[in-house]
């Protein structure tokens, strides 16, 4: 749910890199999902193995709005260079008020309109930043969730009796024969 959440405000911004990113997880939640309903410890594993990635990528939306290490939350490295689109928060935070001016001025641009956002109770960087905070919370509480799930299944496959083949002390012992008897003919 969190992660559609976020989908639906990453699409309000036309944010493509994180639409791409939120549509991958939620794919590979439904596979892990899937993997726990049916007993595929495969498919957990690759949520797994997703959850760390996830936790990265957030580490990354982290950096990036919070402008660590020469990123800029003004490039258009989310949007994929296609369109100069921000957060849908940045304009429609809590309290925010948004302004437009139009600039009929400038030849091309009549139907543009410059938007000024002044009184934001939070501002969007630091909702980016708690959202993708959430995120990793959830992903690593899903990592030990998937690890537990992984190592029960796993441990129920090693214990599986196979009519006593890997049990050392079987539920039923069946009593063979002597082996003498096995080898005197039998007479009707």
């Amino acid at each position: 749910l969190a992660a559609l959440e976020r989908q639906v405000f990453d699409f309000l911004g036309y944010q493509w890199a994180p639409i791409l990113a939120n549509f991958l997880h939620i794919i590979i939640v439904i596979l892990g999902l899937f993997g726990t309903i049916q007993y595929r410890p495969r498919y957990i594993v690759v949520y797994a193995i997703w959850t760390a990635v996830w936790v990265t990528w957030n580490i990354f939306i982290i950096c990036f709005y919070l402008e660590v290490g020469g990123l800029s939350k003004d490039s258009e490295l989310l949007t994929f260079n296609i369109s100069r689109h921000q957060s849908w928060w940045s304009e429609n935070g809590p309290g925010c008020v948004r302004k437009e001016a139009s600039m009929s001025g400038i030849k091309g641009l009549d139907t543009h309109s410059y938007v000024s956002v002044i009184g934001c109770a939070l501002e969007s960087r630091y909702i980016e930043v708690l959202h993708s905070s959430f995120q990793i919370l959830l992903a690593l509480v899903g990592f030990v969730y998937a690890c537990y799930v992984v190592s029960v299944f796993t441990e129920e496959e090693d214990s599986f009796d196979f009519i006593g083949g890997f049990d050392p002390f079987p539920l039923y012992h069946v009593n063979e024969k002597p082996t003498n008897l096995l080898f005197k003919q039998t007479y009707l």
